[in-house]
């Protein structure tokens, strides 16, 4: 009876592992782009460099791109931001703050986009950046210079860094960038998308929190990829992928069931024949 029982016990636990392990990680959430410094995965890194420390617990980034972050002339990209003189400390902190966004992230999934470029095969596009967000980096901007709306291309890089192309003018940053949203939207070929949701309301990404109470995109993230997956787009794409996903979710419980059973009377029987005879 006892080995029954335990065979019994074995065959549920084998039915109930083969049903928990199918349902699929969700595709978008808690991933790293594919990208020049990016991890394959996202996991805890002990140490990451001053602004980029918020994400310490789960991050896209290594600690030496965290450090490389922060610096004037970093190897990650070797982009100068002093392309029009040097700009402000209080500036410079929100293009930092941005950069470690970018590259230590793991809640970006809903706006990964296929990229053309020689260094990246994904970016983001359209991430819905909080008001405060932009708003504090474009009035903490406002009065560098600079001789580009669109940071991502068309620089003179002859000299293996970023200067301004021949013939443009350096420009104040409230000419260039007459609003906020001009600045988050354009500066990186829309990688931004302003927003007038506010920080804390669970619907736009925030470059800066207090990891103290967690990291709040995680939630956002959640909602968008709900919302794209109920999106009538998604669903024509993934449609056939899901049904396939959905047919297939029994299938290692079908397989495993006259395994289960042929265990189970094989116990049964087995035990009673051997008796106490074989021990």
């Amino acid at each position: 009876g006892l080995a029954v029982g335990m065979g019994v016990g074995q065959v549920l636990l084998v039915l109930l592992a083969a049903s928990t392990v199918m349902p699929a990680k969700d595709p978008l959430l808690n991933i790293c782009m594919d990208a020049k410094h990016h991890k394959t995965q996202p996991g805890p890194e002990g140490m990451l460099h001053d602004q980029c420390a918020p994400w310490k617990d789960n991050a896209c980034c290594t600690a030496n791109t965290s450090s490389e972050a922060h610096k004037d002339q970093s190897n990650l990209y070797n982009f100068n931001w002093n392309h029009c003189g040097l700009m402000p400390t209080k500036c410079k902190r929100h293009f930092i703050q941005d950069t470690c966004l970018y590259e230590c992230s793991p809640n970006l999934g809903p706006w990964i986009d296929q990229a053309d470029s020689s260094w990246r095969r994904e970016r983001i596009l359209h991430v819905p950046l909080c008001k405060e967000d932009c708003e504090e980096w474009w009035e903490d901007c406002k009065d560098y210079v600079t001789c580009k709306e669109n940071w991502h291309k068309g620089w003179n890089w002859a000299t293996g860094t970023n200067r301004c192309p021949w013939g443009s003018m350096c420009r104040p940053f409230s000419h260039v960038f007459p609003q906020p949203k001009d600045l988050c939207e354009k500066i990186w070929s829309n990688s931004y998308k302003y927003t007038t949701e506010h920080r804390g309301s669970g619907r736009c990404i925030q470059m800066w929190f207090d990891p103290a109470h967690g990291n709040p995109n995680v939630v956002v993230a959640k909602y968008y990829a709900w919302k794209k997956r109920s999106s009538p787009a998604w669903m024509e794409n993934v449609t056939p992928e899901t049904d396939k996903a959905v047919c297939a979710l029994p299938w290692p419980a079908l397989v495993l069931l006259p395994l289960a059973l042929v265990m189970l009377l094989g116990g049964a029987g087995g035990h009673g024949s051997r008796g106490r005879g074989s021990l």
